[in-house]
């Protein structure tokens, strides 16, 4: 029998609002990362035909560049949508056990809400479109030099078709 590969794809994309205020840092060699977690939201019709809801609870991960520019966009309650992969890590915790998290390594953010580019302006609800930014999506490349020479025709490929 002939050995079948596997195609080694891993690709998330899923939209939320921030259920926290994100968690900005650098690591010990002034890498940018920050850290949220976004409640995506599910609309359907139980048995008996009324609607419920349901919410799932999503951590995410961003890096470098794409970190950097969630600094002063994102806050409790922002609308984004996340373009990613899945990765899990293990570490320990307080009682010395092992504990295993899923969370979404963020490839493209994309800013839902619309902000204000004066930090200093306190109403943001009055505001008019001309002061509003209108570039709200960044795209992290950092993973591109992983990917193998077919993959990164792919995705040359893939950008220009759009």
């Amino acid at each position: 029998m002939a050995e079948l590969k596997m195609p080694e794809l891993n690709s998330v994309i899923v939209a939320g609002n921030l259920t926290k205020d994100p968690v900005f840092r650098e690591t010990s060699n002034n890498t940018p990362v920050v850290n949220f977690h976004i409640a995506a939201n599910r609309r359907y019709k139980d048995s008996s035909g009324q609607w419920q809801e349901d919410v799932c609870y999503v951590g995410v991960v961003a890096w470098n560049k794409l970190a950097d520019s969630c600094k002063d966009r994102l806050y409790k309650g922002s609308a984004v949508l996340i373009d990613g992969e899945l990765q899990s890590r293990t570490f320990k915790i307080d009682d010395g056990k092992n504990r295993t998290i899923v969370e979404i390594k963020a490839k493209r953010i994309q800013f839902l809400n619309k902000f204000k580019k004066n930090e200093g302006d306190e109403d943001y609800n009055t505001a008019s479109d001309d002061d509003y930014d209108s570039d709200n999506s960044y795209e992290d490349n950092s993973f591109d030099k992983f990917l193998t020479e077919e993959e990164s025709d792919l995705m040359k490929e893939k950008k220009a078709g759009e």
